[in-house]
């Protein structure tokens, strides 16, 4: 019995070798990459509208003085992305004033003479430079007002006078910074200076004939956008 007991387990001792070496060798699997969201891809590229709300004020140099009054519009326009970074577009941009309080200029024979301008337009070129969701910019082109409102009087009686024109039309520049915080909408602040030269009195009271003022305006603007993107060749925001 010792005897077979010996030859078995010899036997099995023999053969483990054999076995183990029919068995096939494990395979290495390599562990699946983790799933991560798809990137943002911000697009620029598309037709807008939007409203805005700010102040307008001048230099003192013409007859609103510096005071600053508060104004509310509305922009639209078309941006163009490439290269990929750049941006190209067009915006048309019209603003409401409020008269404020304008007290005039009031000249060294008595006449006071009071101004006030209440509409603003424009029509511009942008161009700017994008960096994720935003987007910096510089502006300009065409300026346009609504005729100004210029008073004269002597001791609170309206006196009759002329100038050299309503200087309606002239340009502007401008720049601002605009962001997109969610998809189809942008935030935007700018600042756009307006210039239509200079009106000068040609007839009228003494001290006023031959004085000139400046048409000028400095605005500060804070808006938002609404975006019809449309894809374009960096693809959609989302």
């Amino acid at each position: 019995m010792k005897k077979l007991l010996l030859g078995t387990v010899a036997l099995a001792a023999l053969a483990s070798p054999a076995f183990a070496a029919d068995i096939p060798a494990r395979t290495y699997t390599k562990a699946p990459p983790p799933v991560t969201a798809p990137a943002l891809v911000y697009n620029w590229t598309g037709f807008y509208i939007g409203g805005h709300v700010g102040g307008g004020f001048t230099d003192g140099t013409n007859l609103m003085g510096s005071d600053a009054r508060f104004l509310g519009g509305v922009q639209g326009g078309f941006d163009y992305q490439f290269a990929p970074n750049w941006v190209v577009g067009a915006e048309a941009q019209y603003s409401w004033l409020t008269g404020g309080s304008n007290n005039g200029t009031l000249f060294p024979g008595g006449t006071l003479v009071t101004g006030n301008t209440d509409q603003l337009g424009s029509v511009t070129g942008r161009f700017g430079y994008t960096w994720g969701p935003a987007l910096l910019y510089a502006k300009g082109g065409y300026a346009w007002r609504d005729a100004t409102n210029i008073n004269a009087t002597v001791g609170g009686v309206p006196t009759a006078f002329t100038t050299d024109g309503n200087h309606k039309d002239g340009y502007t520049v401008g720049a601002g910074l605009e962001y997109m915080f969610a998809p189809n909408w942008s935030a935007k602040a700018e600042y756009q200076y307006y210039n239509f030269g200079k009106t000068t009195f040609t007839a009228g009271p003494p001290d006023i004939v031959g004085t000139s003022f400046r048409n000028d305006e400095h605005t500060v603007k804070v808006g938002i956008n609404y975006r019809f993107g449309w894809g374009g060749p960096t693809g959609s925001r989302y």
